[in-house]
């Protein structure tokens, strides 16, 4: 097994991350489904503006590669 440290950590980040998008499209009127918030955060991911670190990136990879692989 990994890094259980660098496991919760990224768990913990994914939360934040997940989180985060989901009180932003409640703010804006969104029913927040599991693909439009795997959208949200590739649109975010895909501006290379916005600084992140490592962690967080590595975050919202495995949250998308999470939620588009439902059954």
């Amino acid at each position: 097994m990994g890094n259980q440290s660098k496991d919760e950590a990224l768990y913990q980040e994914m939360c934040r991350v997940v989180g985060k998008v989901v009180l932003e499209m409640r703010d804006l009127g969104q029913e927040p489904k599991h693909i439009v918030i795997a959208g949200v955060l590739r649109t975010s991911l895909a501006n290379t503006r916005i600084v992140r670190t490592e962690l967080t990136k590595e975050a919202m990879e495995q949250v998308i590669r999470a939620l588009t692989n439902v059954s």
